[in-house]
């Protein structure tokens, strides 16, 4: 066996060796867009666990090359091993590889590399350009970038407008705009009204919303009470 196709043996055998057949059931629940016999249950903590060990051992390089891969903490494995990819280029140009295999929402919603927060700049143009994609995920994923890295310090109410405009009929990028809104009432109240009051969103995300912000901890009774008066429908 050469020493690459070693490599991606022993890195599932880790992987086989970390299942969980009652977590496994649980998450086949939550995930229901993706085979269940492809999920092992390997809880996420672990998979973290393995992709620093990984990482320290000068391994995974072979495995992130091997697309597409066959389980579904295969995938997210390849989402914590982006994290450990410390030079920004490198680590774009390997996320841009994966991106287009990512299936389901929690592989997308795990990935965030650290070296993301000190690229900026770089970083949202090359979100604008994931922002056309006509992919499910790939379209999630540049609207949980926004949210991760432009709501803060780093904003702009241009942010908004950016997931405004967004149309899409998917479930998964819709829920993503519903998120990115309430947290962005959470964080930027006075900004990302208007979109609830002018109703600037499509119906189902502006209900959306409203929901999500009214299970929100940072969202004031006060500022529940009033967005409750703007539902639709």
């Amino acid at each position: 066996m050469e020493t690459k196709d070693r490599e991606i043996y022993e890195i599932r055998e880790r992987l086989f060796a970390l299942r969980d057949e009652k977590n496994a059931a649980f998450a086949a629940k939550l995930i229901s867009n993706i085979p269940a016999e492809t999920i092992l249950g390997v809880r996420t903590p672990a998979l973290r666990k393995l992709a620093k060990e990984l990482t320290r051992e000068g391994k995974g390089s072979r495995f992130m090359e091997a697309l597409p891969h066959a389980y579904f903490e295969e995938n997210g494995l390849h989402s914590f091993l982006l994290d450990g990819i410390r030079d920004y280029d490198a680590c774009m140009a390997a996320l841009e590889r994966f991106l287009p295999y990512v299936d389901n929402w929690a592989t997308c919603d795990g990935m965030n590399p650290s070296v993301f927060k000190k690229h900026r700049t770089e970083l949202l143009e090359q979100i604008r350009l994931w922002l056309r994609s006509d992919r499910t995920y790939t379209l999630r994923f540049a609207v949980g970038m926004l949210m991760a890295h432009f709501l803060d310090e780093v904003f702009s109410p241009e942010y908004l407008e950016l997931v405004a405009i967004i149309e899409s009929k998917e479930y998964y990028v819709n829920m993503m705009r519903a998120w990115y809104f309430a947290t962005a009432l959470a964080k930027q109240w006075e900004s990302t009204l208007p979109y609830l009051e002018e109703q600037r969103l499509d119906w189902w995300t502006h209900n959306k919303t409203l929901q999500k912000a009214r299970e929100s901890f940072r969202i004031t009774p006060e500022q529940k009470a009033y967005l409750m008066t703007l539902r639709q429908g």
